[in-house]
């Protein structure tokens, strides 16, 4: 029976699990979405939600333990200044995890771990009509090229 196993191990000794998952909240605080596998974003997802909790309380104490987790000092103060307020009023569930399918080289299944609020943005394309719209500046006539004087051919052997 699994009593008390709660957790994936991702093959890797504690210390380096503990380091891979430290590094992926601190990269999903800092450009608020990451690809990875879906069980590592399985797996980071309560710790990054525990850290956005801590920036909600804003106190030293909290800062300190966030810390204590994240990797860089910036890290830590956009949490506090930026990501946090912004889940003021929300009691919890503040990321997502989309499914993207399997990776190219091995097949793991990968996902997008994103906080809420950081949605894709479609960039808008430009029309052909926009571009008909616009004149085109005259190009200055370019003087002739001399033609060329035929090869002569070699004689045959």
């Amino acid at each position: 029976m699994r009593h008390m196993l709660k957790g994936r191990k991702l093959r890797r000794t504690t210390a380096h699990r503990q380091a891979l998952l430290r590094n992926l909240v601190t990269s999903l605080i800092d450009k608020e979405r990451v690809t990875t596998t879906t069980a590592k974003a399985k797996e980071a997802r309560p710790l990054a939600e525990k850290m956005i909790t801590l920036g909600k309380a804003g106190t030293l104490h909290a800062r300190r333990q966030a810390l204590q987790v994240l990797y860089k000092e910036s890290t830590a103060v956009r949490l506090f200044d930026v990501v946090a307020p912004r889940f003021s009023e929300r009691p919890g569930g503040y990321t997502r995890i989309i499914k993207l399918g399997p990776r190219k080289g091995d097949g793991a299944e990968m996902a997008v771990l994103e906080l809420l609020g950081a949605e894709y943005k479609k960039r808008d394309k430009k029309k052909k009509d926009e571009k008909s719209a616009k004149p085109k500046p005259a190009k200055a006539a370019k003087p002739a090229k001399p033609a060329k004087a035929p090869k002569p051919s070699k004689p045959a052997r």
